[in-house]
């Protein structure tokens, strides 16, 4: 039988070997209070790939002496579900660690649910999705949700250590001898994913030449030879992506262009050029918008000169118009003025149009009032001329309401000031 990877020896066996994670299991908190008190609660552990969700679920089964199964909610089937059932009622409880929990069916869950409220069983669900996102209703509301956090690189480091040093599970029988290059490379590059780490390690364990005297040295070259995979991660229908994104549009609202280049980078690595495209597009008109008008039209350009072109090309023209949105005036006051007229039509009286104003290009419209007494402002000095133009109860309505951050609106808002007065 092969010998199981590194780090699937080297998972915790209990909450105190657990590495990192002390928000969760250091003194005081909830799970470290729970496996004090000896009485688990079903949960579910949610966070990036590599945080130890499995592994800390198994860690506080086996901390408080619990019997536990570990269950795939995509791959097992209802029947293996109901096997785990009678195996509960047999012992009089078990822990299910039910893996991609938030691709549990209805028929699954319908059939787990009565069992999870009559504490039968103690789900300990696992996912790398936001479960707020993706978890349906019925199980969040049944379970506490604890989110798990990458790990440090000097938390992957102190694994790495001890996987060395471990006698039994882990590489203590070989004769490592390691630079603090290469294992900073390995806790760096690693992205806080610890299984990812270890596969690295032990790979650059296995793959190096020892010496005569049967040493194992690892050196920078070798680290990054193994870890070369691992450089970049990035899923674009992930949680992290959306938190990219988010990150992005928040840099160039804040003009922080240094960060603003950070993230597009993350984007480019990730290959993600619609969602670059498509961010940019609403950054332009959502943030700078009139501090800036021209600015959405100079990325658009660079967008279709980005998609011509491809990667890495596109870097070029992407980069510029990133710089020109982190350095414009920002200003949002149009969208804004429309969403105040947007829920004033949802929400209020919005009276009639004003007779004037409605349409008068059809015989018999004079009879019925329709154009009567409007005013062309053409007709008048300036092209304007006091009249109504909202329905009644909104006519003293001033949804626009201008910031003077750049040029072109503050030219806009001299003469919106210009306007009210004359009224």
């Amino acid at each position: 039988m092969a010998k199981q990877p590194l780090a699937f020896r080297l998972r915790p066996k209990h909450i105190d070997d657990i590495i990192g994670q002390t928000h969760l299991v250091g003194e005081g908190k909830m799970i470290e209070r729970m496996v004090s008190a000896e009485r688990l609660a079903s949960m579910i552990l949610f966070g990036p790939p590599g945080t130890g969700k499995t592994s800390m679920a198994i860690a506080l089964a086996n901390s408080i002496g619990l019997r536990y199964k570990i269950l795939n909610a995509v791959i097992d089937k209802k029947k293996d579900m109901e096997i785990a059932v009678e195996e509960a009622k047999m012992s009089g409880s078990l822990v299910i660690i039910l893996d991609e929990v938030h691709r549990l069916d209805k028929a699954k869950q319908d059939f787990l649910l009565p069992h999870l409220e009559s504490n039968l069983i103690t789900l300990i669900g696992c996912t790398t999705s936001n479960p707020y996102h993706s978890i349906n209703p019925a199980i969040r509301s049944r379970v506490h949700l604890f989110e798990l956090y990458k790990l440090t690189a000097t938390e992957v480091e102190q694994a790495l250590v001890r996987a060395i040093n471990d006698q039994e599970d882990g590489l203590g029988h070989l004769k490592i001898d390691m630079t603090k290059e290469a294992l900073e490379h390995f806790s760096n590059s690693s992205g806080g994913d610890l299984r990812a780490a270890l596969n690295g390690l032990e790979l650059a364990a296995f793959s190096t030449k020892q010496t005569q005297d049967g040493m194992i040295k690892i050196n920078l070259e070798v680290a990054e030879a193994c870890m070369q995979k691992k450089s970049f991660s990035h899923d674009k229908g992930g949680d992290a992506h959306y938190d990219v994104l988010s990150a992005f549009q928040k840099s160039i609202r804040g003009s922080d262009v240094n960060a603003a280049l950070h993230y597009l980078a993350r984007l480019i690595e990730a290959g993600d050029l619609e969602s670059i495209a498509r961010r940019m597009t609403v950054i332009a008109y959502e943030d700078i918008g009139l501090g800036n008008p021209s600015a959405g039209m100079r990325t658009l350009a660079a967008i279709e000169a980005a998609e011509r072109v491809g990667f890495p090309e596109a870097r070029i023209p992407l980069s510029v118009a990133l710089v020109e949105l982190c350095l414009s005036p920002k200003s949002n006051s149009a969208y804004k003025a429309l969403d105040q007229a947007i829920y004033d039509v949802r929400n209020s009286d919005i009276g009639e149009i004003p007779l004037h104003l409605k349409d008068s290009h059809y015989y018999g419209a004079n009879k019925l009032g329709r154009g009567v007494d409007y005013k062309y402002p053409h007709n008048y000095p300036g092209a304007w001329v006091k009249q109504d133009y909202l329905p009644d109860p909104l006519k003293n309505k001033r949804y626009y309401q201008p910031v003077e951050t750049g040029k072109f609106e503050r030219a806009m808002k001299q003469m919106y000031d210009q306007i009210n007065q004359r009224e």
